[in-house]
């Protein structure tokens, strides 16, 4: 794992030592932010499972103003920090199950990146809970990483989609109706 562009290019990433993470690949990580190429400049971003970091690092390195890191594991949050350490960078970082964040952080995002463990089916309630709270601004994106193709709760439409293998990443916008 590294960092493929920007300010902090070529720099690798502590990885986890388990195989219960499941990193994104970097081919996966170059289409994805190849499209998201021109909102990272002076983004603020949410990383919901941020796991090592690499995503919320990775728009850093970029140019985004600020990314909020969260993930519910300790071990995941440790090699987070060795991470930010490592390409030099503060951000703030929670300690909290994606419900808990959702409902106390501060919006509203540029971008969103939701890589829950594919296992788990939650992101009804992460969009509804977005929309709700009025989490992402009006031209900003929730970007899911799944290994299913998600479909989009009220409030949202699909803006974009890609397939990777067994990899799905969807890009969801507000909806204009």
């Amino acid at each position: 794992m590294r960092i493929i562009a920007g300010k902090h290019r070529g720099l690798k990433l502590v990885p986890f030592a388990g195989k219960e993470i499941r990193p994104t690949s970097d081919r996966v990580k170059e289409s994805v932010f190849q499209i998201l190429s021109d909102r990272l400049e002076g983004a603020r971003v949410l990383d919901l499972f941020a796991g090592s970091g690499a995503l919320g690092l990775e728009c850093l390195s970029r140019g985004a103003k600020e990314v909020v890191f969260n993930d519910h594991s300790a071990e995941s949050l440790a090699v987070l920090r060795k991470n930010l350490a490592a390409a030099k960078e503060s951000a703030k970082v929670y300690r909290l199950d994606y419900l808990a964040c959702l409902k106390t952080v501060a919006g509203p995002f540029d971008l969103i990146f939701c890589d829950p463990p594919y296992r788990m089916d939650c992101m009804g309630e992460i969009l509804t809970l977005v929309a709700a709270r009025e989490l992402l601004r009006a031209d900003g994106l929730v970007v899911v990483e799944s290994e299913r193709k998600i479909i989009p709760v009220c409030g949202f439409e699909e803006a974009d989609a890609r397939n990777y293998g067994r990899t799905s990443v969807v890009f969801f916008k507000r909806s204009q109706t």
